[in-house]
């Protein structure tokens, strides 16, 4: 029977797994040539030793809903874990923001049409199975979950491993081509910042920091005689995420045919208390950088407990088409990055273009490896325009997967990626007239 025991001996499990994918990171020499993180390392290890594979870790059934509750605590993290900005360059935070925004919406446009019109002509496959590749690639594993969850409210059981399958084939994608995308482009000449690959720190490979390069975790803004303020940060984060939960069973209450997912409830519950904490002058007792840092952890372990709940037996029943869907998504979002960025992007186009390339497929955190890989300095300012862009992408990328689950169970789909696909090419349209045409 599920206890708070099974709890504790799962995340115990997971830690271990954690700590022996650093390990290895730090030990062989592989894992440091291609930048594997430690928790896709974890994730692989829990999925080929745990309850899916040989079954000598004794892994709970409960790890797809760990998934969820994750992907809301990470969620809740956002509104607070992005410091102000410095100085505003509004041409290059527009050039991000339609390069970014039309990226993401074609993408889901592209892997939902292709799923259905063509991939479920073939296989007998569901409307929405196209949707599992943008799910996995843009935004990894946590949109997985969280768009995983939503179809599994509404019958679709599949979803959750098929978009896990896809984010973790994603982040792979992400590191490998990456890197392949680094040494291309520093022999081409496309690089502003290194001109060798070979020039990088080893930190960047092990993982583990020299004393003289270390830096804070974040300022304590809370004296530990009353509450320790890492504590405080992770109340806050609790209260974020429980709100989400609260509005999302109020909703599901009174609007049963309206599936509100706690990750899209909890990041609203933060924006509002973020606003109040604005508006009471006390927002300085929240540093961005603790809740960089809280959000990452939960990122470690949601992408570890996410890789290890995948059902291989799922996958095997849709690989082929799962495959053509996830190879097509790849080459197409590859194209994109490197046609669109180099016309679009007036300065380092190629930082800015890998950084796309590394959160289109993976996560946000692969997108700022890569980029360290190519700018170790950070002189492209691409993190800053991404920052505010990204203030206006949310709102779109939390409709998305909040919505599509919604639209395809009501049989509104086509009028769903149809609609992304026309407001990509608007936005586009607008971006090429306003910043590329002579």
């Amino acid at each position: 029977m599920y206890s708070p025991w099974t709890l504790f001996v799962d995340v115990g499990l997971i830690a271990c797994l954690l700590l022996l994918g650093k390990l290895i990171r730090v030990k062989f020499s592989f894992a440091q040539r291609y930048f594997i993180p430690p928790s896709l390392i974890a994730g692989f290890l829990g999925l080929a030793f745990g309850p899916g594979g040989l079954g000598w870790i004794p892994l709970s059934d409960q790890m797809g809903t760990y998934a969820g509750i994750l992907i809301a605590l990470i969620f809740g993290c956002l509104p607070f874990s992005s410091a102000k900005g410095g100085e505003k360059q509004g041409e290059n935070i527009g050039r991000m923001w339609a390069y970014s925004q039309t990226g993401m919406l074609w993408q889901w446009a592209f892997g939902g049409l292709l799923g259905f019109f063509i991939l479920s002509r073939i296989w007998p496959l569901e409307s929405y199975f196209g949707l599992s590749m943008p799910a996995g690639f843009c935004g990894g594993h946590g949109t997985a979950a969280a768009i995983g969850q939503s179809f599994l409210r509404m019958g679709g059981e599949d979803m959750l491993t098929l978009a896990m399958t896809a984010a973790t084939v994603g982040i792979l994608a992400s590191v490998f081509i990456g890197l392949a995308l680094v040494k291309w482009g520093t022999r081409r000449g496309y690089t502003c910042f290194i001109t060798d690959f070979a020039e990088l720190p080893d930190e960047l490979r092990t993982g583990l920091m020299p004393e003289h390069k270390r830096e804070s975790m974040g300022e304590a803004t809370s004296s530990s005689i009353s509450i320790d303020s890492l504590a405080f940060h992770v109340c806050i984060i609790c209260v974020v995420a429980l709100g989400g939960y609260g509005i999302s069973q109020l909703v599901a209450y009174f609007l049963p045919q309206l599936e509100m997912p706690v990750f899209s409830c909890a990041f609203v519950v933060g924006i509002l208390l973020k606003f109040c904490f604005d508006h009471a002058k006390v927002s300085f007792y929240v540093s961005p950088k603790a809740m960089g840092h809280l959000s990452g952890t939960f990122t470690d372990f949601l992408v570890a407990f996410g890789i290890s709940s995948i059902k291989l037996s799922v996958v095997m029943q849709y690989l082929v088409p799962l495959l053509i869907l996830l190879v097509c998504g790849l080459l197409v979002t590859l194209l994109y990055v490197l046609f669109v960025g180099r016309r679009l992007m007036n300065d380092c186009w190629f930082e800015k273009a890998l950084f796309t390339w590394g959160w289109f497929t993976g996560t946000m955190a692969m997108g700022i490896a890569l980029l360290r890989i190519a700018d170790p300095e950070m002189r492209s300012r691409c993190l800053e325009n991404y920052a505010l862009a990204y203030l206006f992408i949310a709102p779109v990328e939390i409709c998305l997967v909040t919505f599509a689950p919604v639209a395809f169970a009501n049989g509104y789909g086509l009028v769903f990626l149809g609609t992304a696909a026309v407001a990509g090419c608007c936005i586009m349209t607008y971006a090429w007239w306003r910043y590329v045409r002579v």
